[in-house]
């Protein structure tokens, strides 16, 4: 027991304080959606609050649990996960299109959103334990081929945005260690390839509609482009300061489709004004910094990849949903981690953040 309090005491207080500012800007934001109701509905706000407390319980959990065990771990791990992806395809339930949730006692579990984390682990545990030099041309292959098992699982289902996180972190590690010019070569002409393919043979018309409507914005605003299109103008409503919480138009009258999850940015973007949506962004690059500034001190390999992959994976999440929202980038379903709606992506962040927290007690 004194162990573990003397381990609680070592956990990143600034990290910690960050985390929870941030659930609170989600927490305020899905308050203000919910009297957007003719009779006000609290049910998503009390939701996220009884998972923002299971996600504090396994953060807590999993910051007392020696990160090194996770990387012992890694290959159950993966197994695990490609289980998983197997599994929902096979048993899960379709919901807005992706066969990618399983339904126990009422409540959604997407898997994807725990092999994220597990995907953090078995990486940071390749590197870590690969032939020397890391940037080796085996290394890069068998580290992508164990990424794209998963991603092609999660493509079928078909979830694109997560499936793009995946090759994200994987590409963000392998630039990190560093590539020689005839690899990049080799990766740049492998993505045009693979993207010629996934134009041609993999992506849906709908995902199609979707990346055009990007370059023709007002083309379709009654279609795939409608949910873009109102995010904008609910964006550019808030002008300085905002309308207020509760007080949004476009949120308030339901104009703005998915407003608690994938669109939550333009709620806050709306209801506090640039100002608001502009010390969010500060709030998650110091988020985002804090844990580079940990991944400096640490002294071994594997928490040092993890934490690599850990940035790279929150960073692409928020570019990929802030950009969503500002039309700068197509649709993908991605949601903004902490402050978006959801037990599944909630409480694996939270879990992913106990690693991170682990690491900091460690590495005092």
């Amino acid at each position: 027991m004194e162990r573990s309090l003397a381990l609680l005491k070592k956990f990143d207080l600034l990290l910690l304080s960050l985390t929870f500012l941030l659930v609170a800007f989600g927490l305020a934001a899905i308050y203000s959606i919910a009297l957007s109701q003719d009779v006000p509905d609290f049910a998503n706000f009390y939701k996220q609050l009884g998972f923002f407390g299971i996600g504090t319980f396994f953060m807590v959990v999993f910051g007392l649990i020696d990160y090194r065990f996770w990387q012992s771990a890694a290959k159950v791990l993966y197994i695990i996960s490609f289980l998983l992806l197997l599994s929902v395809l096979i048993f899960g339930q379709t919901i807005r299109g992706v066969t990618g949730w399983f339904v126990l006692a009422g409540y959604q579990f997407q898997p994807i959103e725990l092999i994220k984390v597990f995907l953090l682990i078995v990486l940071a545990y390749v590197f870590s334990n690969a032939e020397r030099p890391l940037n080796k041309t085996k290394n890069i292959l068998w580290s992508f081929f164990l990424v794209f098992a998963l991603f092609a699982l999660t493509v079928v289902q078909p979830d694109l945005g997560s499936a793009m996180l995946l090759l994200l972190v994987w590409f963000g590690v392998i630039v990190i260690i560093g590539l020689s010019r005839w690899q990049w070569l080799a990766l740049i002409g492998s993505g045009v390839v693979g993207s010629l393919l996934g134009w041609f043979f993999l992506l849906r018309d709908y995902q199609k509609e979707r990346i055009i409507s990007l370059f023709q914005p007002n083309a379709d605003v009654l279609g795939e482009g409608y949910a873009v299109a109102q995010s904008i103008i609910a964006i550019g409503s808030g002008r300085l300061i905002g309308s207020g919480l509760g007080f949004g138009s476009q949120s308030q009258l339901k104009f703005l489709p998915e407003s608690h999850t994938d669109f939550i940015f333009s709620v806050i973007a709306e209801e506090l004004g640039f100002f608001g949506a502009t010390l969010l962004v500060v709030f998650l690059g110091f988020f985002l910094v804090r844990m580079i500034l940990l991944a400096k001190r640490v002294k071994d390999d594997f928490a040092l990849f993890f934490l690599i992959g850990a940035v790279v994976l929150l960073f692409s999440q928020i570019f990929l949903n802030i950009g969503v929202t500002l039309g700068m980038l197509p649709v993908t379903g991605v949601t903004l981690p902490l402050i978006s709606y959801g037990g599944s992506s909630l409480i694996a962040t939270f879990m992913l953040l106990g690693i991170v927290q682990s690491i900091a007690a460690r590495n005092v």
